[in-house]
């Protein structure tokens, strides 16, 4: 069986301050013709259809001329939501496009419930994990202590389970939305971390033929039966050497795997470019950098005059300026941004508490500062999906 492995579409998402709407159309006509020409069987979206849970008319319109276009190709098209989605929303109607060959998986309590397709080998199951947020479906699936790994690992012993009573021989595929340990991150995906985790080993997934990930906008290798298809178009600055693709997935007889990446279109290439003002404006080597969409990091000891301006001269699509002056490490003037890069909200607040009171919290208090920002985020998850 033929599979074409695609996800994180982010549909109503734009790039900095630029509407990529244009350019998802873009894709979805790429992603039609390519299963129109390359023979595909089946196409697999692993979640983050929208970019958030209450997405943009233009957006949703978008999503229904894709359905459409899926639907009249007449191939079997499996579809999970994200953490960006609203599962409820996304879901809506899934039954009736069932129907038309679109399978929509959204509920955390179908896991264990195949979408059965067949090629001339037999029967292939494919098993939708939506993005499993682990205060909102441990319930659901009988975990005790909310994490990624409890959650995930719970909702796979149901896809083992589904996957023993089918007949000897029968393969199968995943879709899962999630952070899998040994897969590079990026600066444009949401943070999952519960309990100061977020990822979750690939040896979770154990036991099936394919697991076709999403979430991570990188398109990246876990295993070779554990990959991610990315993001089909970026969405920050991080994925400026990114090549964005999809997966084309061949699924033998015997659930061997072949998987060739296949090109999306990009509306522009990305360049971060970094040095003093005017040396950016002179340096003949960034030339090749004069058409594409530009982050320009500034390292003048003082800030220059109309900066952006000048810059768009000869970089017209520059979209971020970033300052950052040359300074040695302890001067009291590096910005408190700067200081604070990279670090986790725990981090900052646990260096806040030391800042305080001359120590730092301890175990106890860590723990109870860990639970209350898992909390509060597992709130904001259900306050936008309330929307």
């Amino acid at each position: 069986m033929r599979i074409l492995h695609t996800s994180d579409w982010h549909l109503g998402r734009a790039f900095h301050r630029v509407n990529m709407l244009g350019a998802q159309a873009e894709f979805i006509g790429h992603l039609v013709t390519t299963v129109r020409e390359r023979d595909v069987d089946t196409v697999v979206v692993s979640g983050d259809v929208y970019d958030r849970a209450v997405p943009p008319l233009a957006a949703v319109e978008l999503f229904d001329e894709a359905l459409h276009r899926l639907a009249d190709l007449g191939v079997p098209t499996v579809m999970i939501s994200g953490n960006h989605d609203s599962a409820r929303r996304l879901g809506v109607g899934a039954g009736l496009i069932g129907r038309a060959g679109i399978h929509l998986r959204t509920d955390a309590s179908a896991c264990g419930t195949p979408v059965m397709l067949e090629d001339g080998f037999g029967e292939v199951a494919f098993y939708g994990l939506p993005y499993l947020e682990p205060a909102l479906v441990k319930d659901e699936l009988g975990v005790e202590k909310a994490g990624h790994e409890a959650v995930l690992a719970a909702a796979m012993d149901r896809v083992r389970a589904d996957l023993a009573t089918r007949a000897p021989g029968t393969r199968s595929v995943v879709l899962a939305h999630a952070f899998v340990t040994g897969g590079e991150a990026s600066d444009s995906e949401r943070d999952i971390t519960v309990g100061g985790v977020a990822a979750v080993p690939a040896g979770v997934f154990d036991g099936v033929d394919y697991a076709a990930l999403g979430h991570l906008h990188g398109s990246q290798t876990i295993t070779e039966r554990v990959r991610y298809s990315g993001s089909p178009l970026p969405y920050s600055f991080s994925e400026t050497d990114h090549r964005k693709t999809m997966w084309l997935v061949d699924l033998g007889a015997d659930g061997s795997v072949g998987a060739e990446r296949l090109d999306c279109p990009v509306p522009r290439a990305l360049a971060r470019i970094r040095g003093h003002l005017e040396d950016l404006l002179a340096d003949p080597d960034l030339a090749r950098h004069e058409e594409a969409w530009v982050e320009a990091t500034l390292t003048d000891p003082v800030r220059p005059a109309d900066p952006m301006a000048r810059l768009s001269e000869r970089f017209p699509h520059t979209l971020s300026l970033v300052f950052e002056p040359e300074r040695a490490p302890d001067d009291p003037d590096v910005s408190y941004a700067r200081r604070l890069a990279g670090r986790s909200d725990q981090e900052i607040a646990e260096d806040f508490v030391a800042h305080v009171r001359g120590a730092g919290p301890d175990a106890r208090e860590q723990a109870v500062l860990q639970d209350v920002f898992d909390a509060v985020r597992a709130d904001d998850t259900v306050r936008e999906v309330a929307r």
